[in-house]
């Protein structure tokens, strides 16, 4: 298997996060080379401006570790406008990637049209000041599948990847982690795998251990959301 921390978002994204701690982050990152930083955008450029230090990267040829700032976090509930803003800010400051939570309602009526609109507007306005900023749409996927028929969950998370790729996005994710009704199952990351249509999956939200890590890979996850990944990575 390719290294475990190289599918890791080495993430902190409490509201209480202080820049000490992001500073931390930023050196476990480096020293674990986990494939990047994920922060909320308040600490995206200081993030930038650390990650530049990475002389290790330059000096052995290792793949840079990239910057990964959240959009819409994590409720999904600002209006479009807002999270084209807010993500064009990001990747002006240098985020090489954006998480966006989606609108959750429009996923819940599985409304394609309304959510891939969205999608559409954040999309663009972060590739106007950054044209290959990667995008990943937080699905919330336990949320769609609480409660309902599997058909029924599994339409909704169909048409949220759908609208996402006809978007332009990159990824499709399971999970902002701050949702009531969980994170990340194995259930969510193969319907994501299945309608993916080609875009990577990312799974996030209660990845603890390196099992619960392994399970996900196992089920097509590309990438991992982790705020216990040095803990994963010395699981093993």
């Amino acid at each position: 298997m390719t290294n475990l921390a190289s599918k890791i978002d080495h993430s902190l994204l409490a509201a209480h996060a202080t820049p000490q701690e992001i500073r931390k982050l930023v050196e476990q990152a480096l020293k674990h080379r986990f494939a990047s930083v994920c922060t909320n955008p308040i600490f995206t450029a200081a993030v930038t401006a650390a990650l530049r230090a990475d002389s290790a990267a330059e000096a052995a040829s290792l793949p840079r570790v990239l910057n990964c700032a959240v959009v819409g976090f994590p409720l999904g509930a600002n209006k479009a406008t807002l999270k084209a803003i807010e993500a064009t800010s990001a990747a002006k400051d240098g985020a090489d990637e954006i998480d966006v939570v989606a609108h959750i309602p429009h996923l819940l009526a599985a409304d394609f049209n309304a959510a891939k609109e969205e999608l559409l507007e954040v999309a663009r306005a972060a590739r106007s000041a950054r044209p290959r900023v990667v995008i990943k749409v937080i699905l919330e996927t336990a949320a769609l599948l609480k409660d309902v028929a599997p058909a029924v969950g599994e339409a909704r998370i169909e048409a949220g990847c759908r609208a996402a790729r006809e978007a332009g996005c990159d990824f499709v994710k399971t999970s902002t982690g701050f949702h009531p009704a969980g994170g990340a199952s194995v259930e969510a990351v193969r319907l994501l795998k299945k309608h993916s249509g080609g875009m990577y999956v990312k799974a996030s939200g209660g990845i603890r251990t390196r099992e619960d890590a392994l399970r996900m890979l196992d089920a097509g996850a590309d990438r991992l959301g982790c705020s216990a990944s040095v803990e994963i990575i010395a699981g093993g």
